[in-house]
């Protein structure tokens, strides 16, 4: 009777099946643990590459596709080349968000990142119409490195509190809190598996060069080196229970830390610059790489 109990419930007594149920729940609700990271996810290339081509394309090539293509076929009161990028982007980057999670090899909380996308989504949007109006503001007379208050065409601007700049953009926190959490399931416990192959290696560059703009565009540094040092704590709390990062997570800490040294460097250059200086007052001087087009690039024309 009791070897008849086990061939019809093979993981009642221990067996094999038992130990996968056991996985799988420790998987789902517990910690990266050594036995859980025996076996390291694969490099997700696709992936990957969609993410760095759709941000090169969509986020950082939208104002230079506005500045290519004529004002005639986009006329100010119809949406622009930009706006149209931008709706693109605001569907592909939170799809592409969800398929990472999805790879994830742990199985993250999903009311947590439902939630992210949601938040991310509006905020993509409410940061659609401000690109929209900052648009149509420029081809009026806006001149980008200067601050809102000290634009010829804002100074007359009523009432005033009008004219006060929106706080730091908050649409990227669930960005950041989506990529760390994905980032807490990249560790193994092998030591040969936490390499980088080739294709990973030319990725970081342009990765780290989008990062970089994302920073310093969208003035989140704070926002930036707060999610880096959590990794790197992170890093160092799992490396003393032997375990490493993966292929992934090796390419996003690689992404992020050349995005803090080319930060460090574009910052160094612009540090005694006196109109960008008046304009990003205070102990965080970022300089926006717009702001120095206008200022140094597109006035010289």
């Amino acid at each position: 009777m009791e070897a008849a109990r086990r061939r019809q419930h093979p993981g009642a007594a221990g067996g094999p099946g038992a130990q996968l149920g056991a996985s799988f729940l420790q998987a789902r609700h517990g910690s990266v643990s050594p036995e859980e990271a025996a076996h390291a996810a694969p490099f997700h290339l696709d992936l990957w590459f969609y993410f760095m081509l759709q941000n090169w394309v969509l986020d950082f090539g939208r104002p230079i596709a506005m500045l290519v293509f004529p004002l005639e076929w986009f006329p100010l009161n119809k949406p622009s080349v930009g706006d149209y990028f931008h709706m693109a982007y605001n569907v592909i980057t939170p799809f592409l968000l969800l398929k990472l999670i999805e790879r994830s090899p742990r199985t993250l909380p999903r009311s947590i990142i439902y939630v992210s996308i949601i938040i991310f989504i509006m905020g993509a949007s409410i940061h659609l119409v401000g690109d929209s109006v900052n648009h149509r503001l420029l081809f009026s007379g806006y001149q980008h490195h200067l601050s809102v208050r000290e634009n010829p065409i804002i100074k007359n601007l009523k009432p005033e509190t009008l004219v006060r700049p929106p706080p730091a953009p908050c649409l990227y926190i669930p960005f950041f809190l989506i990529l760390f959490m994905y980032f807490s399931g990249c560790f193994t416990a092998s030591k040969a598996e936490s390499l980088m192959p080739g294709p990973a290696l030319l990725l970081v560059a342009p990765s780290g060069l989008y990062y970089w703009y994302l920073v310093t565009e969208g003035q989140i540094f704070i926002l930036f080196i707060f999610t880096f040092f959590a990794m790197l704590a992170l890093v160092l709390h799992q490396k003393r229970k032997g375990l490493f990062l993966d292929s992934n997570g090796l390419f996003l800490f690689s992404s992020f830390a050349l995005t803090l040294l080319l930060v460090a460097l574009w910052v160094a250059w612009l540090w005694n610059d006196p109109v960008l200086r008046k304009k990003y007052p205070g102990v965080i001087y970022v300089p926006e790489p717009w702001a120095f087009y206008t200022l140094h690039v597109s006035s010289r024309h």
